[in-house]
């Protein structure tokens, strides 16, 4: 039976991209999104770096195309030098951002405290937070997987959380960049344990949608995609691309 929950196909852009670069890149995005109308079996977003925020917004606006944020700060506004807060994405136009991206966690030391905290603040404000989760691999040799994503999601998940402003995005912190990714048999046991837990959590925990991260590209999205509780993808390196991203787009089934 189909879940009913909407694929969400989400294009990390990173630390990548220049004004030209990146205004043609949403632009290509956006073009293909609007000719596809309502066959359009995915909701599409685009989370490029703070610097594209404001330009890639105008390239979008018009389009069914999400513009996001990669983080935001869990204040509201004051002296944090550098920090972006999340009343300041949702002013350029931001529908989403996401939180406790595994490059956040390990380069910038985030807690599993701290990426509650800016889910909150992002929630707050409206925007859907992409809340990320995932396991080193020294971690799944050592059989500890279940255990460690278990315990980030239950800690970085704020209980004030819903459907309508939750995604919760797996990504094997091994298989990010590396070409390596899990089996389909271990990606399915992960997402399953992952929306066990949702439903245990929160009281529409059913309906939170789950994204896959960890090279995904076109090759394999079709597959990955398929598994029951995979309701769409977190896209890095693949997303620079137009093609490759749409690619994936494309074989997005609908639920």
């Amino acid at each position: 039976m189909k879940s009913g929950r909407r694929p969400l196909i989400a294009a990390n852009w990173k630390m990548n991209g220049l004004k030209a670069d990146g205004t043609a890149l949403a632009g290509a995005v956006a073009e293909r999104a609007k000719a596809a109308g309502t066959a359009l079996a995915a909701d599409i977003l685009i989370c490029p770096p703070a610097t594209l925020i404001a330009p890639v917004g105008d390239v979008l606006a018009g389009s069914p195309v999400w513009l996001g944020g990669q983080d935001c700060s869990p204040e509201t506004s004051g002296a944090f030098t550098g920090d972006i807060a999340a009343a300041m994405l949702r002013d350029l136009g931001c529908r989403a951002v996401i939180t406790g991206h595994s490059e956040r966690r390990a380069g910038h030391r985030e807690t599993n405290g701290q990426v509650r905290a800016k889910t909150s603040a992002a929630l707050a404000q409206g925007l859907v937070a992409i809340v990320c989760v995932g396991e080193t691999a020294a971690e799944r040799d050592a059989g500890q997987a279940l255990d460690v994503v278990g315990a980030r999601l239950l800690h970085s998940v704020p209980d004030e959380a819903k459907a309508a402003s939750l995604v919760v995005a797996y990504e094997p912190v091994w298989a990010i960049g590396t070409g390596r990714v899990p089996t389909l048999a271990e990606i399915e046991a992960m997402h399953r344990h992952i929306r066990t837990l949702l439903a245990d959590k929160l009281s529409d925990g059913a309906d939170v949608r789950i994204l896959y991260g960890g090279s995904v590209k076109a090759s394999n999205a079709r597959e990955i995609l398929a598994i029951a509780d995979v309701d769409g993808a977190l896209v890095g390196g693949a997303s620079l691309k137009a093609d490759e991203f749409w690619g994936i787009v494309e074989v997005a089934p609908t639920r």
